[in-house]
């Protein structure tokens, strides 16, 4: 009796299985990706911020998925404009001063998926991270501009290939 109801207990946990996949997203039947270098339309936003912005797309979406990059004409598309690049003060004090800044990237996105058409879209993201109103931007700027840029990238890749 023992033996039979380890026997059933065995076959039942061998008929109980979970898949989950961590591949990253799907590209369908795509095979290769190019990402164009995102083009500044935002008249604070320095020729630096569009170079980091369009590598750490290109960094997370070869990290995140099958594809090999192309530098031009991929069988998925990526370009975009920096449209807002702003510092605002969030955080206000009792003496009226900020104890943060806010800096906001605004992306404008347009993907092209050349094999599955119905798969295009253009959207608009926004991403912001903070750091104290005592430091100058200027001495600042570059770790903001590259976690910011993680920020996006994420959800660019969330928005065509991460099927969420």
């Amino acid at each position: 009796m023992r033996y039979a109801t380890l026997l059933l207990l065995a076959l039942a946990l061998a008929g109980c299985r979970v898949n989950y996949g961590f591949t990253g997203g799907d590209p369908g039947n795509a095979r290769t990706l190019s990402v164009d270098l995102f083009q500044t339309g935002a008249p604070l936003a320095s020729p630096n911020v569009a170079q980091v912005c369009t590598e750490t797309v290109r960094d997370l979406l070869l990290a995140q998925t099958p594809l090999k990059l192309a530098r031009t004409d991929g069988d998925v598309q990526y370009s975009g404009t920096i449209v807002g690049y702003d510092v605002q003060p969030v955080s206000i004090q009792a003496n009226e001063s900020a104890a943060l800044n806010r800096l906001t990237i605004t992306l404008n996105v347009t993907y092209v998926h050349t094999l599955e058409p119905a798969k295009n879209t253009a959207f608009t993201i926004s991403r912001f991270a903070d750091y104290s109103s005592s430091q100058d931007l200027i001495t600042v700027e570059e770790n903001l501009v590259r976690e910011i840029s993680k920020q996006l990238a994420q959800d660019i890749f969330d928005r065509t290939l991460g099927n969420w």
